[in-house]
């Protein structure tokens, strides 16, 4: 395998993935795990009350499920990355509305830019997120590093 990612990627958007189902128990989890005290991440009762179906995810609660979407690129053979070499950037999101417990959510990739910087690659990526509907819910970008040589 080449250590070069091949820029010709740029631009290619992947099938959709599969539905992911989104669990109070793990919105729950992600909030302990990263300190968000909000109610409205731990309990229902909460949420409910200030207009939402169940428990409310935290903005960055997408990135586990981006970061799982990304890797039909990264594992792509013919996309020339190496693991091994791969560093994580930079993240963004964009939520179009909460993500909330119950939430059934359709993941896209799109590998957006693929440019060398300094001897490495820099590969910009976006995962689309609809729900079970077709509506918009997020989009998570993320800036992959692939050291050169």
């Amino acid at each position: 395998m080449t250590t070069t990612p091949d820029p010709a990627f740029a631009g290619r958007t992947y099938p959709a993935g599969p539905t992911h189902t989104v669990s109070a128990a793990k919105i729950s989890e992600f909030a302990r795990a990263t300190g968000a005290s909000s109610p409205l991440h731990t309990d229902p009762e909460a949420a409910r009350a200030a207009g939402h179906a169940d428990v409310v995810a935290p903005p960055t609660f997408l990135v586990s499920l981006a970061q799982a979407t990304e890797a039909q690129y990264i594992e792509d053979p013919a996309s020339g990355i190496d693991f091994a070499r791969v560093v994580h950037g930079e993240e963004s999101f964009t939520l179009h509305r909460p993500v909330v417990a119950g939430d059934s959510l359709v993941p896209t990739l799109t590998v957006e830019s693929v440019r060398a910087a300094g001897g490495h690659s820099m590969i910009a990526t976006r995962v689309d997120l609809v729900d079970d509907s077709g509506a918009e819910v997020a989009a998570v970008r993320s800036m992959i590093v692939v050291r050169g040589d």
